[in-house]
């Protein structure tokens, strides 16, 4: 758990991010923590407060320090087919994919989005530093790979009144954007690269923009929301809507495959629930073979959703079958006050799924009389995203 720090001692541990000066004076509360090297903020006054803006408002999160990679050649678009397990056809110049990366033995490296920003141009926008791999995966390639994660500053606009923010800047046409698509506008004398993407599961966009402009792009979204209920947000804030969205997330969710210390501890798409991923009659691709036995001899372990009994979130808790047997075990939980519900992701084994069988109970620890006591709770099965709204993929997006 972050605490609050010394500000300068933090800054010899982690390197600013574009917009550090605006979330350093944004900041209150004082707590940061580390992400890829940069230094972001962990809040900046309540997370209650951010969690129900990004529900009922807007909110602003840095995205600088999302690791981005350019790719670009004559071979890029056979390039990047090949890197992704899913089919990269339709994914035309303007168009945003999410997809994962595997290894040999079908075990995933990361996910990421795949933004397709030329007729021979990409950009791979990730959790974690890939470049090795990639330039491993380039033999053979008419492609160059090129770490750009300091070129681009980025922000994350989430929330319902996210769209009337944009519209104040006089972004023409922004309501009209689609899902997944992108689009560029002119701004303070350069470019603004606008994508409707997101991790919070809600309306919401990212903007993309050269460094030196990430100040004026900071100020412009705080004036322009001011009406409009905007507020900073921080990755704790983000953790609780990722989850109410679904959303998994790398070394908390599942190990990638390189940072697993054991070959067990590596997921495949189908064992993270992301079989949509994963497509066969494209042609070769990195991992496909491995996949291919494993979708004949089934998966052992599967990502899901759990609904549990009460309102305590079961935060590593241990999942049990018939109260005895080892199911599996949750790797996030929170308390949603948006669904009411005490909402967990958990890796359960696959046998205890095969036959609908929902006697699964959670093991959680309650304070109570000045002492913990272990309680066993009924945990249900059920789909994600548990949060949801139309208003994520309408066309033209509200003005609210």
């Amino acid at each position: 758990m972050s605490t609050a720090v010394d500000r300068n001692h933090f800054r010899t541990l982690a390197q600013p991010t574009p917009f550090h000066a605006r979330a350093a004076e944004a900041n209150k509360s004082g707590e940061w923590q580390r992400w890829a090297g940069y230094i972001t903020a962990d809040r900046y006054t309540e997370v209650e407060l951010e969690y129900f803006a990004v529900r009922n408002t807007t909110t602003l999160f840095d995205l600088s320090p999302m690791i981005k990679y350019r790719i670009a050649g004559a071979d890029a678009v056979r390039y990047v087919d090949r890197l992704v397990s899913r089919s990269m056809d339709k994914i035309v110049p303007g168009r945003v994919a999410y997809a994962v990366w595997c290894d040999d033995r079908g075990k995933v490296l990361d996910d990421g989005t795949v933004f397709r920003t030329g007729e021979r141009e990409y950009r791979i926008c990730c959790q974690d530093r890939q470049l090795p791999w990639l330039l491993d995966s380039a033999i053979g390639f008419d492609v160059s790979v090129e770490d750009v994660t300091e070129d681009i500053a980025a922000l994350a606009l989430q929330g319902p009144t996210s769209c009337a923010v944009l519209q104040e800047l006089a972004l023409e046409g922004i309501e009209m954007l689609r899902p997944f698509h992108m689009s560029s506008f002119g701004f303070e004398g350069g470019r603004l690269e606008v994508s409707r993407t997101g991790y919070t599961g809600d309306l919401g966009y990212e903007l993309w923009v050269a460094p030196e402009l990430s100040g004026k792009l900071w100020d412009r979204l705080m004036e322009a929301g001011r009406l409009h209920g905007i507020r900073p947000m921080g990755s704790r804030a983000l953790d609780l809507v990722r989850i109410e969205a679904g959303f998994l997330l790398p070394h908390v969710d599942f190990m990638p495959a390189e940072a697993a210390l054991r070959p067990t501890r590596g997921r495949s798409p189908f064992e993270l629930g992301m079989n949509w991923l994963v497509d066969f009659g494209k042609g070769h691709f990195i991992g496909r073979r491995a996949l291919l036995e494993e979708s004949r001899r089934g998966s052992y372990y599967r990502v899901v959703g759990l609904d549990i009994e009460g309102n305590r979130p079961a935060h590593t808790s241990f999942i049990y079958h018939d109260r005895n047997r080892e199911a599996g075990h949750v790797t996030s939980a929170m308390w949603s006050p948006t669904c009411k519900r005490n909402l967990a992701i958990a890796t359960l084994k696959s046998q205890y799924l095969m036959s609908g069988d929902d006697n699964l109970w959670a093991e959680i620890y309650v304070h109570k009389e000045l002492k913990w006591e272990k309680r066993m709770v009924r945990a249900t099965v059920v789909e994600r995203p548990f949060f949801n709204p139309p208003r994520r993929r309408a066309v033209p997006a509200g003005r609210v």
